[in-house]
């Protein structure tokens, strides 16, 4: 394999040099990080599970006219996607109270919320990721109100269309995390979804037992990563039955 440009590392990333111009590579590796990095593991396997579940859902979004920044698939570790300016906020979307909004608000885990809430939080880890408001977000320039607007919808169309995904196959959407960055076509700029979406990023519960099939796993340290993020394909039909989880993929050129 040609040695590649690293452009940017992740805690469960790492971009390179994309093989056309205006796109980048985005490996999944199989670190596990939680609470800003305070946790860390490597448990074989995610980044492969990750980069197919993510791949099945952004091929569907695109698919319904949600601009994202994913083209293809290009083995069992990496995607090309378009290069986008990444604006710095993550964007969280609740329909069921847990993790944060339920120790913020003293909510019961699971209580199903009156509508679904959309939260901003300005990615900084040394900060560790602070929840902040739209005024912040325009006061600071992070994205201009236009833009908020775009976010803003396209969340909401997001966390519609995988609400009925994942309960058409029996698991409940709690909440999930997406980012979102500025793609700059000719005189045309516009934002689209990027990063990912996966178990790393959603709440996921087993409708009938509220089974957690999510990163919860690692925070919590209930073991069964692996399975759980395996059932999610499986249920998904990203995975057969009896399909093996490749676990390695393509050797890097360090």
């Amino acid at each position: 394999m040609n040695r590649r440009r690293k452009v940017y590392e992740g805690k469960a990333k790492i971009l390179y040099e994309g093989t056309e111009p205006g796109t980048l590579i985005q490996h999944f590796k199989d670190d596990a990080t939680a609470f800003n990095a305070k946790k860390k593991d490597v448990i074989e396997g995610k980044g492969v599970l990750n980069n197919r579940i993510s791949e099945h859902i952004f091929t569907n979004l695109n698919a319904i006219g949600v601009p994202t920044h994913f083209i293809r698939r290009i083995n069992m570790r990496e995607q090309l996607i378009r290069e986008v300016e990444i604006i710095p906020l993550e964007v969280v979307v609740r329909n069921v109270a847990a993790g944060s909004l339920s120790q913020r608000l003293g909510l019961d885990e699971g209580t199903q919320l009156p509508r679904s809430i959309i939260e901003f939080y300005y990615k900084n880890d040394e900060l560790n990721d602070p929840m902040v408001s739209e005024e912040h977000i325009t006061a600071f320039g992070w994205a201009a109100p236009p833009e908020i607007d775009d976010i803003m919808s396209l969340a909401i169309r997001i966390n519609d269309f995988m609400t009925g995904l994942f309960l058409g196959v029996g698991i409940r959407l709690v909440d999930f995390k997406i980012e979102f960055g500025r793609l700059y076509e000719n005189d045309m700029v516009r934002i689209v979804l990027a990063d990912e979406i996966s178990p790393d990023s959603c709440r996921l519960w087993d409708i009938g037992s509220d089974e957690k099939l999510d990163k919860d796993r690692f925070r919590r340290d209930m073991g069964g990563l692996v399975e759980a993020y395996t059932e999610v394909a499986r249920r998904l039909g990203i995975m057969s039955e009896n399909e093996p989880i490749a676990t390695r993929g393509p050797v890097l050129v360090k």
